[in-house]
């Protein structure tokens, strides 16, 4: 069995290719073979292919090797011909561009489409590595419309930063308590990963985490207290999550601990991945945010309000991308879009915060500056 692949190719856009054939999907032996058929020699079809005689013939044998059938009758003084092989070949060339013709149009008119964005000077692209949120999937397709095209990868807070740190992203998406204590599970787990005055951070909203439950709270769980008086199977979100690393500080403060939890075996890596363990009946109750929760018709009872924010190096804050963006997030239009989901509002949209002042775990000596 042969398998197929597929390939395209960019070039200044024309009408029509020079010799006039405007088949969507091009193959060089099929050009080859056609050539043959039509002019009746190896040297009349390379003329016509602006090509060298030993090049043609080359390539006819190297595919014949590479097929394991022979593709041209050889006969010494006779006109070249196809072989029953090639003529079957070039009949499946011809089925494939007549069934396929509106799918090959449709994938090279996308294709063209995704990269005029490389050939526009005004048009930027920015790689965002983030925790999972449902406001990032409409900033996506808000800030496409303005010519900024976000690369976004969802994965855990820790992991988003750990990217950003790498040079893998431009951008890390991560979320926190508002002013998390020195001693807190938030602070273990990202202090060391941000410094003052090499990263800065951007604004971009709050939203509110809390049990996510069957619809209509049927175990009338109203806390995490709750969850572990009644043992309630608890669905946790995966290790490297900013969800697990808020529930280990929502615990402490009730004076709990994971242990105290019924927790059930598989953890999930996204809040949809959590809603959707809670709606099939799995489990009974979660810590997510309000928005999956009405998305997905389930009960949900406030804990938090938590900062979710960006953060970039201090080097890549005033690139045109950055800035792009940065100015896009203070647009009434974008903040407006941001309060029609459930539990978020904007909060200093774009705006470039102090790393120290949010995140407030640094000591420093006095008059020394801080991120």
């Amino acid at each position: 069995m042969h398998s197929v692949r597929l390939h395209y190719t960019l070039s200044h856009r024309t009408d029509a290719e020079p010799n006039g054939d405007t088949a969507l999907l091009r193959h060089p032996l099929m050009d080859l073979l056609q050539a043959v058929a039509q002019k009746g020699s190896i040297s009349a079809a390379a003329r016509q292919l602006n090509l060298s005689y030993r090049h043609v013939w080359g390539e006819l044998k190297r595919w014949e090797d590479v097929l394991g059938h022979d593709l041209i009758i050889w006969e010494k003084g006779q006109s070249a011909k196809l072989t029953e092989f090639g003529d079957k070949l070039m009949w499946a060339e011809r089925q494939t561009q007549a069934r396929l013709a509106p799918q090959l149009e449709a994938l090279r008119a996308d294709l063209e489409r995704t990269f005029a964005v490389a050939f526009d000077p005004e048009a930027h692209v920015l790689t965002l590595y983030a925790s999972h949120d449902d406001a990032l999937p409409r900033l996506r397709e808000h800030a496409a419309t303005e010519g900024l095209h976000l690369d976004i990868r969802f994965c855990g807070s820790v992991d988003a930063i750990r990217a950003l740190n790498e040079g893998r992203c431009t951008l890390a998406g991560f979320h926190t308590q508002s002013a998390p204590s020195v001693n807190s599970h938030t602070a273990l787990a990202y202090q060391h990963l941000l410094q003052p005055g090499l990263h800065k951070i951007i604004g971009f909203a709050t939203r509110k985490q809390g049990l996510i439950t069957a619809a209509g709270n049927p175990l009338k769980l109203h806390s995490l207290a709750d969850v572990a008086r009644t043992q309630a199977r608890f669905v946790q979100r995966s290790q490297g999550t900013g969800t697990r690393v808020l529930l280990e500080d929502l615990l402490k403060q009730d004076n709990l601990g994971p242990q105290n939890l019924n927790n059930w075996p598989d953890e999930e890596p996204s809040h949809t991945a959590l809603a959707e363990s809670i709606a099939s009946g799995r489990c009974d109750v979660g810590l997510g945010i309000e928005s999956t929760a009405q998305a997905r018709g389930l009960g949900f009872v406030p804990l938090v309000e938590e900062q979710f924010h960006l953060v970039c190096l201090k080097s890549e804050l005033d690139s045109p991308a950055t800035q792009a963006l940065r100015d896009l997030l203070q647009t009434a239009a974008w903040q407006d879009t941001v309060k029609t989901l459930a539990g978020y509002a904007p909060k200093n949209c774009g705006k470039v915060q102090s790393l120290r002042e949010e995140l407030p775990w640094w000591t420093f000596a006095r008059g020394k500056r801080t991120g």
